[in-house]
């Protein structure tokens, strides 16, 4: 049972913001804190529903979607190393159907017919703490986790007591190889470890420490500062892929994983492949019914296209390969009684409801809380407390309630407040949106230390030293309301220094971190603004093309412009003219996956004149250069490109990739401001009026030739 996407691109837009918090929490919390507070399967459902919602308003994809994210940054001890080759996670599937469109989404990339056989592995997905192995001349140099994907943490020494699954030297390697696979512990080892901790606590007289799951257990261990507490973990390995090499010894994901085999290191048994599609399902089958009695936790079947030339030109797209797929295993469920309803006020003002329940363990995870999304959610629910509730693993937003088991004994229904539980400002839905959000903005605290904490946060500004303890102290002392008070704190550096917990070296860290910051990355700076719709990536993509936050300022002022001038039409509904008009703001702005939204959201920002005030106090202080993106060099980088007809060599999505490499831009339409066409057989009205603009037309052979000649 899961909910019906959004019915309007604001609750659609509402939506994704709180997923992307949601996800971003529980990435942390999984991957930097080895503490998950939901399991994997609630974790799918999160991103299953983000994705669902990203395909239905592809206009509304966020700077900061989890779909385009992997794991979370490391933090903590252990040395950051950045990976030789990004070790990215896998797009995840839910049904037959989505494994086939997996592979239909293969075809149409690489140009197959519907009918082309394609061969692909399959394999368990072992639930473990991922890991590479450097071999250089086959010695192992580097032991280090994913991390975020791009940057992990060093944990050869820890790696090396390991034993047999990871072996100090290995024959028959390239020069330089790197092994990836999972660190994990078996269940039978997790339990006796377990038992360990118990008794050694009960015999020292201290309370016991004892890990919530294998997982957990095997993260806790691989990631310990002392060595020796490791090599007394029962931890294992077991290899599922490759990092950077000098050389393949395989032309295939089959035969690769077969030299990886030869050359000493675990690989599953349950490992099959070249398979089609078929057989791949029926691998899944086979797993599925074996999982109980595997030694390990599994939640799924691994699938990845088993020609290496293929995966090398399907390549990546956000935080996944376009070559593989994560085909997990069904979602489990619990019943459960609901304590209380909590109301949370974000930074945006809005106000989300979760559910306290009383603690449940489904599938080895205890839930204790699970997100009611907001009033409409609850009255189609019929939740009040202390209604027996029944709770899903996957679906929705997870852990999420998906029935009311008590809906029909008498009790008074519950009343969502109209005031904000925090500030006791008004509290109130827009026209059209389901979401209710209070309307004291920087008067309330929640919003206000929400709005710095991301100001300063690691994908903003990263401003080390002003964590959530820190802000709250001044913001209680009045040192600081608004993002430019932070550069001004030196002001405040004698009164720092008389305060408890301040010393002369922290209180001169923290204004030297600050200091550093004076000359900010432009993109960073404007997302940490929260300007609604406005994350990560598509500060990115805005500054791209407009260079500079002096730029996008005036772009704001022409956004409200059009507004204003755009006229009306007799009989048009809100909807409709906000369609209408998110069209023309798009086409205005002119960006590659930057909607209309985005654009009505900054005009927003501006035309309010205590956020020019906000701003314009901020660029007092600091003076970010203009943004640059470092790409191949070519003569169309800068330019802007269209691609039309039929592309005999390549796909849509290919082309376009290898176009933002060289720095330029696709455009859907030919205008005034194209500076080149590449057209395929069928070309049609692009191509005409690229000729009634005088614009240059070349062909899919011409392009292939600018794409080899970049330096």
């Amino acid at each position: 049972m899961t909910s019906a996407l959004p019915r309007t691109e604001e609750e659609a837009a509402a939506e994704l913001a709180r997923l992307a918090e949601q996800i971003a929490y529980h990435n942390r919390r999984y991957h930097a804190d080895d503490a998950p507070e939901i399991s994997d399967a609630a974790f799918d459902a999160l991103m299953q529903r983000n994705a669902a919602i990203e395909a239905e308003y592809p206009a509304l994809v966020r700077a900061d979607s989890p779909s385009r994210k992997v794991g979370a940054a490391p933090a903590g001890h252990l040395s950051k190393v950045a990976h030789a080759r990004p070790m990215f996670s896998l797009d995840n599937g839910f049904a037959d159907a989505d494994v086939t469109d997996f592979l239909g989404r293969v075809r149409r990339f690489l140009n197959l017919a519907e009918d082309a056989a394609i061969a692909l592995t399959a394999e368990p997905k072992i639930d473990g703490l991922s890991c590479s192995l450097r071999y250089e001349r086959g010695t192992l140099v580097q032991a280090l986790t994913r991390g975020d994907g791009q940057v992990g943490e060093d944990v050869t020494a820890n790696a090396r007591t390991i034993g047999s699954d990871v072996p100090h030297a290995i024959a028959g390697a390239p020069d330089i190889f790197e092994v990836r696979g999972e660190i994990y512990m078996a269940k039978a080892d997790f339990t006796a470890l377990n038992a360990r901790l118990l008794a050694e606590a009960e015999a020292a007289g201290k309370e016991a420490r004892q890990f919530a799951n294998p997982r957990n257990a095997a993260a806790g261990s691989l990631r310990q500062k002392d060595a020796s507490i490791t090599a007394s973990r029962p931890l294992r390995f077991l290899a599922w892929g490759w990092g950077e090499t000098s050389d393949l010894p395989g032309e295939t994901q089959t035969e690769v994983i077969a030299a990886i085999r030869t050359m000493g290191f675990p690989v599953s048994d349950l490992f099959a492949g070249p398979l089609d599609l078929a057989a791949a399902l029926a691998q899944y089958r086979m797993i599925e019914a074996q999982r109980a009695d595997l030694p390990f936790d599994i939640d799924g079947v691994v699938y990845k296209i088993d020609r290496l030339d293929w995966q090398a030109r399907l390549g990546f797209v956000g935080r996944a390969p376009r070559w593989g797929l994560a085909h997990k295993f069904p979602a489990e469920r619990a019943q459960t009684t609901l304590r209380a309803i909590d109301i949370q006020v974000g930074r945006t003002g809005k106000l989300t409801p979760v559910a306290r329940l009383e603690p449940v363990t489904v599938g080895g995870v205890v839930v204790t809380n699970a997100t009611l999304h907001n009033a409409d959610e609850i009255a189609r629910l019929g939740v009040r407390p202390g209604d027996r509730v029944m709770l899903q693993r996957a679906g929705d937003v997870i852990p999420q309630i998906v029935e009311n088991l008590t809906i029909d004994e008498d009790r008074p229904a519950y009343a969502f407040p109209d005031h904000c539980p925090r500030c006791g400002s008004e509290a109130v839905a827009e026209e059209g949106e389901v979401d209710v959000r209070c309307t004291g903005g920087l008067i309330c605290p929640a919003q206000r230390l929400e709005r710095l904490k991301h100001f300063v946060s690691r994908g903003a500004l990263d401003i080390e030293g002003l964590g959530e303890k820190t802000l709250v102290e001044f913001l209680d002392l009045g040192w600081i309301a608004e993002p430019a008070d932070i550069f001004r704190l030196a002001a405040h550096r004698d009164a720092l220094l008389g305060r408890e917990g301040w010393q002369e070296k922290s209180v001169d860290a923290l204004l030297a971190a600050i200091e550093a910051k004076r000359a900010p990355d432009a993109a960073r700076l404007l997302f940490g603004l929260g300007i609604r719709h406005i994350g990560a990536i598509t500060a990115r993509d805005l500054l791209k093309r407009y260079t500079t936050l002096d730029a996008l300022k005036a772009l704001a002022d022409e956004v409200i412009a059009l507004r204003d001038g755009a006229p009306a039409v007799i009989g048009e509904s809100d909807a409709k003219h906000r369609a209408r008009l998110d069209k023309a703001v798009a086409e205005h702005i002119g960006v590659e996956n930057v909607g209309g939204a985005v654009g009505q959201a900054l005009a927003d920002f501006f035309h309010e004149p205590h956020n020019r005030a906000v701003w314009d106090d901020l660029l007092a202080e600091v003076a970010p250069p203009p943004f640059v993106v470092e790409t191949r060099e070519s003569e169309v980088s800068g330019k802007t490109l269209v691609f039309t007809g039929s592309m005999e060599t390549l796909s849509r999505d290919e082309a376009k990739a290898q176009a933002e490499s060289l720095g330029a831009r696709v455009a859907g339409s030919v205008s005034a401001k194209t500076d080149l066409v590449i057209a395929g057989p069928g070309a049609g009205s692009k191509l005409k009026k690229a000729a009634e603009l005088e614009i240059r037309v070349i062909s899919e052979a011409e392009w292939a030739e600018i794409v080899a000649t970049a330096k």
